[in-house]
């Protein structure tokens, strides 16, 4: 497969500058252009026709949910991925029905982009893999049109868990935090339960993202910023 492209939509210079940084360490993508204003991004996107954005909300000339909208009306083909500061679940929801394909909070970690755009680069060939759909493939290529199907009719009780997530290694993730009240790293929680550090991080993840746990950035003397997980405090 041809290095997928990218532009990086951001106005804080800095910002977009250390997700170049780490864009320029991750396999497979190649930086096309960098726009800081929602005008400038709309002149990248129709000159580069990059395959991905990785786009802010806010911009002193618009909102990155315009510049959405906007490239869907044109029947755009760009996916997108949003990093942003917006925490409100009203934002998540009009990105959900622009199609986003991720939606990362700021202040952005490494290892969570890593993953974005792995799970981006894997989805992407897949699809040119195929030559005629199955249930099944779509069922993978799209696995919020299942479960969301399931949360309506399930009872709450029954989760459905999502792929890779696997309810034994899950329970042994919960039962780490049972007795612990300090925050721990993903690499910590891995070797507690004999997995590694991107296996530990996925259930943590999950956890966060059912709010059985919370997620904080620690910024350490030396490194990069590391994200530590904790019981969600009430």
């Amino acid at each position: 497969m041809n290095l997928i492209t990218v532009v990086i939509v951001e106005d804080d210079r800095q910002i977009a500058e250390i997700q170049q940084r780490f864009l320029e360490k991750i396999s497979g993508f190649q930086l096309v252009g960098i726009a800081h204003g929602i005008a400038q991004a709309e002149d990248l996107v129709e000159v580069f026709k990059p395959d991905l954005l990785l786009l802010d909300i806010q911009f002193p000339d618009g909102t990155g949910l315009d510049l959405l909208r906007r490239l869907r009306a044109a029947n755009s083909a760009v996916d997108v991925i949003l990093i942003t500061a917006a925490k409100e679940v009203d934002t998540l929801r009009e990105a959900m029905r622009g199609g986003v394909f991720d939606y990362i909070l700021k202040p952005l970690v490494f290892e969570r982009l890593q993953e974005a755009l792995s799970n981006y680069c894997e989805h992407m060939q897949k699809m040119l893999a195929m030559q005629s759909l199955a249930q099944r493939d779509v069922d993978t290529l799209l696995p919020r049109s299942h479960s969301a199907a399931a949360d309506m009719m399930e009872p709450a009780t029954d989760v459905r868990l999502p792929k890779g997530v696997d309810s034994l290694t899950l329970e042994k993730v919960r039962r780490v935090f049972i007795e612990k009240f300090d925050s721990l790293s993903a690499e910590e929680v891995g070797q507690m339960i004999g997995a590694s550090r991107t296996t530990a991080r996925r259930y943590l993840e999950y956890l966060v993202s059912s709010h059985e746990l919370e997620a904080e950035v620690a910024y350490g003397t030396v490194g990069r910023p590391e994200r530590r997980y904790r019981n969600r405090q009430e």
